[in-house]
């Protein structure tokens, strides 16, 4: 089984690696000779004579660091040099290879104790304050890979936000453990890999902003831990960035941020405006035809809509169509009820993406009746959830 670090690992390597190497790599051409500070040793069982390579991981891509090849008993030592302490994955195998994060400082001196088949589920990684995290890490992740496998095998069958719900569910011992070792131990190396637990990866609805002030602590322990370090710079950059897009999305969602006018004409060619809703609260739902999250969506609107209608709530659809035909056979394929439908046919060339923020859709936008914004991108239960909220206090 071959492990899929890319959602959760942290694209820290912001140096450019300079050739490491031990003896079967090729001679440093380098004037200065580069002095050994790392040792990666141990044996994997079943692993004989396979190649194992480490990499570091940077904005360039993988660039290889060191190389060794296990001997007739899976055994291997490999020694080389790193500029600092970064993100790194340790390769084995050249044919559907087995990889596993290294979080290396200099001087470190690693053994791994495991078999072929267990390399990527139990690496048993010692010789570092970082190992025991890894090594918990590593065994709540294989559980969440596999399930998460059987998972994308439904996509097609699920709705968006039934899939998220699990998707969300799954994860949640891997953030849970995440979560807690880093506010336990905020400078530990292998938090690089920790973090992706914290930060709101799929945006600001539903996030627990108690994970801003986790990273602020990991943050800070790496300025004092690693000092001039690209990673802490990069840490403390990310978390200046996740703080001030929160800051916004308080603003935009927090009731006292207008929604921009819109003013787009229906399929009849009569304009309406999104001011001429004012009184009630009114999702702006961008879609298009040619969107399918969008129709997969577009049911649980409609319900929505039945549900709440009475009660002052409306929809506000603007179409991100270029053909009149398809945008209006959409409507009335999907059911789409409501009054209000505008578009200017400009698909992607329509101003609304800047005038709202968006770069994809669907995307909402839930309006009050004062006519000021108090939620962006909800969809589903999120979207219900709200509803609920405001209709059923």
């Amino acid at each position: 089984m071959k492990l899929n670090l890319i959602y959760f690992l942290f694209i820290a390597s912001l140096f450019s690696l300079q050739a490491c190497s031990d003896d079967t790599n090729e001679a440093n051409t380098d004037e200065t000779e580069l002095t050994d500070n790392f040792e990666i040793s141990g044996k994997i069982k079943d692993a004989q004579n396979m190649g194992i390579y480490l990499e570091a991981i940077s904005q360039q891509g993988v660039i290889g660091v060191a190389e060794s090849k296990c001997d007739a008993e899976g055994s291997f030592t490999m020694v080389g040099n790193i500029p600092g302490y970064g993100l790194y994955q340790l390769r084995l195998g050249d044919q559907n290879p087995k990889i596993i994060p290294l979080t290396l400082v200099p001087n470190d001196k690693i053994k791994l104790n495991t078999t072929l088949e267990k390399y990527e589920l139990e690496p048993n990684i010692s010789g570092t304050k970082w190992a025991k995290t890894m090594n918990g890490y590593m065994k709540i992740f294989a559980t969440f890979h596999v399930e998460q496998s059987k998972l994308l095998l439904l996509k097609d069958s699920l709705p968006a936000d039934v899939l998220n719900e699990k998707f969300m569910k799954l994860k949640a011992p891997l953030d849970s453990f995440s979560l807690r070792e880093m506010s336990k131990d905020p400078g530990n190396p292998f938090n690089i890999v920790l973090q992706g637990s914290a930060t709101p990866a799929m945006g600001f609805n539903g996030w627990d902003p108690k994970n801003l002030e986790i990273l602020k602590k990991v943050a800070e322990a790496y300025e004092k831990e690693f000092v001039n370090s690209p990673v802490a710079t990069t840490m403390t950059n990310q978390v200046y960035q996740i703080e001030m897009a929160y800051n916004e999305y308080l603003a935009n969602t927090g009731g006292t941020r207008p929604a921009p006018e819109i003013a787009l004409n229906d399929p009849n060619g009569n304009q309406l405006k999104l001011s001429d809703e004012r009184g009630k609260y009114v999702l702006i739902d961008f879609w298009a035809s040619w969107c399918t999250p969008c129709r997969k969506e577009n049911p649980n609107v409609v319900r929505l809509y039945k549900k709440y209608k009475s009660k002052g709530f409306t929809v506000f659809s603007v179409s991100l169509d270029e053909n009149k035909e398809a945008w209006t056979e959409a409507i009335k394929k999907d059911g789409l009820i409501w009054p209000t439908h505008v578009s200017d046919l400009l698909q992607w060339k329509s101003p609304m993406p800047q005038l709202y923020g968006f770069q994809g859709i669907p995307h909402t936008v839930l309006v009050n009746p004062d006519g000021n914004i108090i939620g962006v991108g909800l969809r589903g239960a999120e979207l219900e959830q709200k509803l609920e909220e405001i209709f059923n206090k």
